[in-house]
């Protein structure tokens, strides 16, 4: 990774165009082409450096319920929980914990009851019956965004 990509990266996590060509405007920003502003981004999405590029709503003011949610799934079921797990688009992501509870997932719905729907549903579908819902009363917000220049 050299000084320009850092410099995409870093435009793309704070400024990203909202422009019908925004690879070609990020292009100008950094003296090349938008081909070669695509070829970059798609080397560091293939590196792993890119996970994905997408806005970032929030789901509370758009009149969603959200909640972080956490499942003791026993070892051997690990693989087919999250199979289900993330079949559900609510699903925003899900991570491993080293603890009894080992899988946690955040769900984003409509409503609070669509989410307690599929976690009743998740429950059937994988025999794993202990999950805790954690809806968060406060929101702390920090920017996780990184200048990398």
């Amino acid at each position: 990774m050299d000084d320009i990509d850092r410099k995409i990266l870093t435009i793309t996590q704070k400024e990203f165009p909202l422009d019908a060509e925004p690879y070609r405007v990020i292009g100008e920003r950094v003296g090349l082409t938008e081909e070669e502003v695509l070829r970059r981004v798609t080397r560091l999405r293939d590196e792993g450096i890119i996970r994905r590029i997408g806005a970032v709503f929030d789901a509370r003011k758009l009149g969603y319920a959200s909640t972080l949610c956490a499942a003791r799934v026993p070892e051997e079921k690990i693989g087919g929980f999250v199979a289900v797990v993330n079949s559900y688009r609510g699903v925003t992501h899900n991570y491993r914990r080293g603890h009894a509870f080992s899988v946690w997932f955040t769900f984003i719905a409509p409503s609070m009851a669509e989410i307690e729907q599929a976690l009743e549903e998740i429950k059937g579908a994988t025999g794993v019956d202990q999950i805790i819902t954690m809806p968060a009363t406060r929101t702390f917000k920090i920017d996780a965004s990184f200048d990398l220049t």
